[in-house]
């Protein structure tokens, strides 16, 4: 049974590789690494077609990696099997990104493909509990915990998968502007205050279609906003490229952990 990334930015795609053989899923207007695989070009107006070809190459399993943000559809370039999906798609979008990568989930899996997460193919990715650089002190902790607790409650409503609390305050909410631009507003707003990051997923989050990922870059922007620590969830967060994210922990004396 062969398995094929559906590929967005970044590095993600590249590290699910090394799990094993797999064709590549290039979608038109979407950045991605090349790869030393089969390709599989395709549109997001065409997914009959894609259907078809993921058929012809014997895929049977799909794992959905790196960024990929709501594209603009041509509907001259539109398949009939994707015209017929529209309705389920544009409803799912209004209720936001969980609501939508849920349906396009479904979607697959009535074409009889199995949908598997980052974390089924590298569970070596996600952290376990307990320090990973350096320690939380007694004040990061109590900040994570306010951040933690913001998450906790903004989850059902689908807002963002990041917080930053410093001081007991909560001092930046990640939107779909994404994690570098609360930080960027974070060091803007409140330079210096040594605050927490908070990574974890919301808690109705499909982690096949969306895993939470922090990298080196992150530690970076994390130390630029004036943050002193980053927490994520044990388990249900990627470290990608751990060995650089470490090195960049230490470089910027930028405590990082995980937390159930």
């Amino acid at each position: 049974m062969a398995r094929a990334i559906i590929a967005g930015g970044g590095v993600l795609p590249g590290l699910l590789l090394q799990a094993g053989p797999a064709h590549v899923v290039r979608l038109e207007g979407v950045e991605s690494a090349p790869l030393d695989a089969p390709d599989i070009p395709a549109r997001f107006e065409q997914l009959g077609k894609l259907f078809a070809d993921l058929g012809t190459a014997g895929v049977r399993d799909l794992v959905f990696a790196g960024a990929l943000s709501r594209p603009a559809l041509d509907p001259g370039q539109m398949d009939a099997e994707t015209a017929a999906l529209m309705p389920r798609l544009v409803s799912a979008m209004g209720q936001g990104d969980d609501a939508l990568l849920r349906e396009i989930a479904a979607i697959f899996e009535a074409q009889d493909f199995r949908i598997l997460g980052a974390l089924d193919l590298r569970p070596d990715l996600a952290a376990e509990p307990g320090p990973i650089c350096g320690a939380p002190g007694a004040a990061q902790g109590t900040d994570a915990a306010r951040a933690r607790a913001v998450l906790d409650a903004l989850g059902p409503l689908d807002v963002g998968q990041a917080a930053v609390a410093a001081r007991g305050q909560v001092i930046g909410i990640e939107t779909l502007q994404g994690t570098d631009a609360m930080l960027r507003f974070v060091g803007a707003s409140r330079p210096g205050s040594g605050g927490v990051l908070v990574k974890r997923p919301k808690p109705s989050q499909d982690l096949r279609m969306d895993t939470p990922a922090i990298g080196p870059d992150t530690v970076m922007k994390a130390a630029e906003a004036g943050l002193s620590g980053i927490e994520v969830a044990a388990g249900a967060v990627l470290i990608l490229d751990r060995a650089a994210t470490e090195a960049a922990c230490d470089a910027a004396g930028m405590a990082l952990w995980a937390a159930p």
